[in-house]
């Protein structure tokens, strides 16, 4: 379990396919803190670190992680948002983030907003009933706000939210542009909610 509040971004050194894909990423985490076994959320996915050096640590994708989230992130040089798991007693800054990607997005706008800027995503219309004004989502790992939804013409559900400079700057959205994949974890308890309407209407 996350907060999606990221500590770190972390460079994938080496990707390298072997049955899965194992990545080799460069973090500024102290070594010694990390476990074998442990998980570290890696853009949104929830990954099981299988091997550490000094200044970096190793996971491996399978095919399914790969079908079901943004090729473009594990590549060699390619920037990662990461976020250590939850303690009990750790603060709890975000929301309830699982690290279990649900689809992913396409960066449809971006453009400054006061001192924010503001991202336009979408996603698959059926997935709209998940996505709620004011509701909490995670976009690459990243908890944030959603500001508005509506339905696109081309089909797409559309929504958006704003990245305050703290959030660019201590995350891969500093670079974020129009085009981009991104990793869509929607809020846990939409999740619940949207399969008990869905076996009700059956």
């Amino acid at each position: 379990m996350f907060t999606g509040i990221v500590t770190d971004v972390g460079t994938v050194i080496e990707a390298e396919q072997r049955g899965d894909l194992r990545l080799r990423i460069r973090t500024g985490y102290d070594p010694a803190s990390i476990d074998l076994g442990a998980s570290i959320c890696c853009s949104g996915v929830c990954l099981t670190v299988v091997d550490k050096g000094d200044d970096w640590f190793a996971v491996d994708l399978s095919t399914e992680t790969q079908s079901r989230t943004a090729p473009e992130l594990w590549k060699q040089g390619s920037e990662l948002n990461l976020e250590r798991s939850l303690r009990v007693g750790d603060e709890l800054g975000g929301h309830f983030v699982t690290g279990h990607v649900d689809c992913t997005g396409n960066v449809v706008g971006v453009c400054p907003e006061g001192g924010s800027t503001r991202i336009g995503v979408s996603v698959p219309s059926e997935r709209a009933p998940m996505v709620a004004p004011k509701g909490s989502i995670a976009l690459d790992g990243v908890s944030l706000t959603v500001n508005e939804v509506r339905a696109a013409e081309d089909g797409t559900m559309h929504f958006s939210v704003n990245i305050i400079p703290h959030t660019a700057e201590q995350t891969t959205f500093a670079n974020i542009s129009a085009g981009q994949q991104l990793n869509v974890e929607f809020d846990v308890l939409a999740r619940y909610i949207d399969r008990m309407v869905a076996q009700r209407a059956h």
